[in-house]
């Protein structure tokens, strides 16, 4: 309990100082930081259908948040979870358009899983086996990976098969058995936020409950006391980037198949990028990762809200994350304020 508390206490002491520097920077710009606030929260949380678009939201920023974490707990930092995120998207896609008559039961995992595959192989490969076995590193060929996937989608919907006759550069749309059916009227929050919640509940497992994740966290915090205990280290280093890949592929397939339902002609999604910082945010916990997905998800969502009711521009929103970023990133400055606070407080009980 007291780890959990510890664990806990950084990311919510990040996330206030960063509203409350933002308030400042409104305050110095001449806006209503209360009107502003308000109406984000009421943006992302003042009603059904904003719940349930700020849930719809959250659901694959928690599936590539949750392949960032298992990278990051095994001391890998894969920047490529964009790239990945595409991968999957593409082959859910693909599986979702092109085989007919399949019942729901049998398309919908069908699509869902290729991806995984897809997310995983184009993870644990490359970056894996480079990382592992020549010591190439993971930001470099992650990254690389991930231009290659985006790249590649582009080719596909302007002048390869996927594009679909017309002259907008789209798929074809899915067949209407691998479509997952929508939770609530008139938003986009479908079935597909169990899958990510149930998504989180097994890494939880994984990491923290076998013995799997027990040598993928060992390995993150030692290689070298890893393999002298008799760990497969490169087998842990290729297994942890295969399975961060596999979540960011699923994430795909669950956003084209639940929200989407076909593949658009656009470069970047952003959600392998926000994936890190709600990694960051939620300490690589799985369970803290529906958290901070879900406090990014109403970010984006309230920030409408906001810069309608107060004139507050949007990109506040995005400056309140880098914020949230830095004072995770610094813990060790918010440590350093709390020990000067409680040594004041020592001395003020002691006169």
């Amino acid at each position: 309990m007291k780890n959990a508390i510890k664990e806990l206490y950084v990311p919510v002491l990040s996330v206030i100082i960063a509203i409350i520097i933002g308030s400042i920077i409104m305050i110095i710009t001449g806006f209503n930081p209360i009107t502003a606030y308000v109406s984000l929260f009421i943006g992302a949380f003042g009603s059904v259908n904003n719940i349930a678009n700020t849930l719809a939201n959250s659901v694959p920023l928690i599936l590539t948040g949750l392949g960032v974490a298992i990278s990051f707990r095994a001391g890998l930092f894969n920047i490529g979870a964009e790239g990945q995120y595409w991968i999957g998207a593409i082959v859910g896609v693909w599986i979702g358009y092109h085989f007919q008559g399949l019942p729901w039961y049998i398309h919908i995992p069908f699509a869902l899983v290729a991806a995984m595959i897809a997310g995983g192989l184009w993870a644990g490969i490359i970056p894996g086996f480079a990382k592992a076995y020549t010591g190439a590193h993971e930001v470099i060929t992650t990254m690389m990976m991930s231009y290659i996937a985006i790249y590649f989608s582009h080719f596909l919907l302007e002048f390869g098969p996927m594009m679909e006759k017309g002259s907008i550069p789209q798929s074809p749309k899915i067949q209407a058995s691998a479509v997952i059916p929508f939770m609530v009227k008139n938003t986009q929050l479908s079935y597909g936020i169990f899958i990510a919640l149930i998504a989180a509940a097994f890494v939880y497992w994984l990491m923290f409950k076998t013995t799997w994740g027990f040598e993928m966290r060992a390995v993150g915090l030692n290689q070298r006391a890893s393999k002298y205990a008799g760990m497969n280290v490169p087998f842990n280093i290729v297994l942890s980037l295969g399975l961060s890949g596999m979540f960011a592929g699923l994430a795909g397939a669950v956003q084209m198949l639940g929200v989407q339902h076909r593949l658009y002609d656009s470069f970047t999604s952003g959600y392998g990028y926000t994936a890190i910082v709600v990694a960051l945010l939620a300490k690589n916990n799985p369970i803290g990762v529906i958290f901070a997905a879900i406090l990014f998800a109403a970010l984006g969502t309230g920030s409408q809200l906001m810069q309608l009711n107060a004139q507050v521009p949007g990109q506040l929103a995005d400056v309140i994350t880098g914020l949230i970023i830095f004072f995770v990133a610094a813990d060790k400055i918010i440590k350093l304020f709390r020990e000067k606070f409680a040594k004041s407080s020592k001395e003020e009980a002691s006169v």
